[in-house]
């Protein structure tokens, strides 16, 4: 396995500037520091958790829907139900 090259080191990092105070948005190098203190780790591991967190509150963790359900899928779900235990909503919100 070969080294990157110094470009590629680049292109992989990123500038991180920290707030002159700290704000709902942003930390200052201090705070940073600390809250690495407090969890034994460095500060940037300390800020890939802090992103890490962020990911899993935001981003979808399941694959986007393609719509309603199709008349045969709708078939194929009555089929598996037992009498009398299910009751199928065409809408969730209606």
């Amino acid at each position: 396995m070969t080294k990157p090259s110094t470009h590629q080191q680049r292109a992989d990092s990123l500038l991180f500037r920290y707030r002159h105070n700290d704000t709902i948005t942003g930390v200052t190098r201090k705070t940073a520091k600390h809250m690495g203190q407090l969890l034994g780790l460095t500060e940037t591991q300390t800020i890939h958790l802090a992103l890490a967190r962020l990911a899993q509150e935001t981003l979808s963790r399941y694959e986007v829907d393609d719509g309603a359900l199709t008349i045969s899928q709708i078939r194929a779900i009555r089929k598996l139900e037992l009498p009398d235990r299910m009751i199928m909503y065409k809408n969730l919100f209606a």
